[in-house]
C-alpha cells in the first residue's frame, strides 16, 4: 500500500495507548477490574511523583496518566479525544459490576440494544457489548 506521496506506506505498530485523567492510578485500578490485569510499576515525573500507570492486556499497553489540567468531557456534547469499546459474556452482569466499582451511567444511550455508555470514573464514555 502506497502512502498519498506515492511512496511505500510505513508499517508502524501501536506500542501502547495513553489515556489522561485527574487521578491516572484510579482509572488504572478502575479498568485493571474491568478487564482482568493489573497495574504495572508507576512511572514518575520529573519531581519523583507517580504519574503513569502501565496496564497491559494481552499484547497491548494502556498507560493511564494523571494530567493536573485534565477536565472530563461533557457527554454527549463535547468530541471525545478518546473512546473505548469492551466485550463481555455477560453484559448485564458487567454493568453492574462497573458501576460497583465506580462507573456511572449516563441518560443518553445511543446504542440502543447494541451496547450501552458509561463513564469511567475519570467521567470519560467508554461502551460495553456483547462480544
Amino acid at each position: 500500500m502506497a502512502g498519498a506521496d506515492n511512496r511505500p506506506a510505513l508499517a508502524g505498530k501501536v506500542t501502547s495507548h495513553a489515556i489522561w485523567s485527574d487521578d491516572g492510578r484510579r482509572l488504572a485500578e478502575f479498568y485493571v477490574a474491568a478487564l482482568g490485569s493489573e497495574v504495572s510499576e508507576a512511572y514518575r515525573d520529573e519531581e519523583g511523583r507517580e504519574a503513569a500507570f502501565p496496564v497491559r492486556v494481552g499484547g497491548t499497553m494502556f498507560i493511564f496518566w494523571t494530567a493536573t489540567s485534565f477536565k472530563a468531557p461533557e457527554w454527549p456534547r463535547d468530541e471525545l479525544v478518546f473512546h473505548m469499546d469492551i466485550a463481555f459474556d455477560d453484559v448485564e452482569a458487567a454493568e453492574r459490576r462497573l458501576v460497583e466499582l465506580g462507573a456511572t451511567k449516563p441518560g443518553h444511550q445511543p446504542g440502543g440494544e447494541h451496547w450501552t455508555v458509561l463513564l469511567d470514573p475519570s467521567g470519560q464514555p467508554f461502551c460495553i457489548s456483547a462480544g
